[in-house]
């Protein structure tokens, strides 16, 4: 095992420089039980817990930053690296709706870091600190396959919301909405969460790795990121499924961009991102048109808009602002979002809420919690049931059997990774 003592008074946060880790960040973490936001092998991994702050209702994200400033005002740091997420980082999950579920962000005893060909180490020190642990936890591998079951709802129900959806967007009420449904997982054995996030990493390297606090995923879409002034998002909105045939889906990348339905649903997502940057931001830059990621599985429109802080916003409030985006709600967003609750069923909990991290200094990262699975169930610790999730936009050139196509892609994500 690896142990890392503490050998202060007081809660001492120190960031080292560290040397001779050849192995990639996912590598570094607990089989279960760790944290992480890991893009093309840059990031953060950590794990043990020196503070948590949880909190519910509309106040989430306010509550969360004053807690966070708070935090980091009674530190005493010593951060010998001066790099953006070096010194105290939190890593944070919220609820995509302001109910009763709980958002939460914790404050790692341990992180590790990666950027720009630096590697640093940064502990949470404070009396009463037990030594930091980090076991060669092997988890149980027993035979047998994952049992797939039915989420909250029939996918041919969910199909009848989607069809009810798209008559009302033809009536005039809204323009878009985003429906989402799941299928839950029950594993033969606990779940390598770290074996997880190591396979969707390699296989969706263009996308966000994370894991906080029982949510797992990659997700290909940036809600925002803060570096100094610098701010940018990365908007995806219009999906095709890929099927691996060069020719034939450079052949579906060029209808997607000239698919009147799907550029209808990427401008929703790109206005509604622009105009709450708007508020924080000068020199916005918006492209005048999407270019197509490629994934894996799928292929979407995306748009990368960026900009020059104006206000000193930190990520954490930046974040709150361009919650809910109509990529994952709709627009107009109260009427999406009446919508929503009216005939999803679903309780999405943190699905597509933000997900990321925060430093001391308000720089960070937070992604919209997609291509993801929650833990439901454990033993010893570590999974034993997950509940995937996939959401689709509906505007008026929508069908239910070409949403249902479109979520099965997008399961497809965690799904193949757990099959793996």
């Amino acid at each position: 095992m690896t142990e890392l003592r503490t050998t202060t008074h007081g809660r001492v946060v120190r960031t080292v420089t560290l040397d001779g880790i050849d192995e990639e960040l996912l590598g570094l973490l607990p089989a279960s039980g760790g944290y992480a936001w890991v893009r093309d092998g840059a990031g953060f991994v950590g794990w043990g817990e020196a503070a948590r702050f949880t909190i519910s209702g509309p106040e989430r994200f306010s509550r969360a930053q004053r807690w966070w400033s708070a935090w980091c005002e009674a530190a005493h740091v010593d951060d010998q690296v001066g790099m953006r997420g070096s010194g105290p980082v939190a890593f944070a999950s919220f609820t995509f709706d302001s109910g009763p579920q709980e958002s939460v962000v914790i404050v790692p005893a341990v992180v590790v870091g990666q950027r720009a060909g630096r590697t640093w180490l940064t502990t949470v020190e404070s009396d009463g600190l037990a030594p930091v642990v980090l076991p060669d936890l092997e988890l149980p591998r027993e035979s047998g396959p994952i049992r797939w079951a039915t989420g909250t709802r029939p996918v041919e129900h969910w199909a009848r919301a989607v069809a009810e959806a798209i008559g009302r967007i033809t009536a005039g009420e809204l323009d878009k909405v985003v429906l989402a449904r799941d299928i839950v997982a029950e594993l033969p054995a606990p779940l390598d969460a770290a074996g997880l996030l190591g396979r969707m990493a390699s296989a969706y390297p263009e996308c966000w790795t994370f894991s906080v606090d029982g949510l797992v995923g990659a997700t290909p879409e940036l809600l925002v990121r803060r570096d100094g002034d610098r701010v940018t998002s990365r908007v995806l909105a219009g999906t095709v499924r890929r099927r691996g045939d060069d020719s034939v889906d450079a052949a579906r990348a060029a209808a997607l961009l000239d698919s009147g339905k799907d550029l209808e649903e990427h401008e929703y997502a790109v206005h509604s991102v622009a105009e709450a940057l708007a508020a924080h931001c000068t020199d916005l830059d918006v492209p005048v048109a999407p270019h197509v990621l490629s994934l894996a599985n799928v292929q979407h429109l995306a748009t990368d808009v960026t900009g020059m802080l104006a206000d000193g916003a930190s990520a954490l409030a930046l974040a709150a602002s361009l919650h809910p985006t109509a990529a994952v709600c709709g627009t107009p967003t109260e009427r999406a979002a009446a919508l929503i609750r009216e005939l999803e069923g679903l309780d999405r909990g943190r699905y597509a809420g933000p997900v990321g991290w925060i430093d001391a200094r308000g720089d960070g990262e937070f992604g919209i919690a997609l291509r993801c699975a929650a833990v439901e169930d454990t033993q010893r610790g570590a999974a034993t049931r997950l509940r995937l999730y996939a959401g689709c936009g509906i505007v008026a050139g929508s069908t239910a059997e070409g949403e249902i196509a479109e979520s099965e892609a997008k399961l497809d994500a965690v799904r193949r990774a757990l099959e793996a």
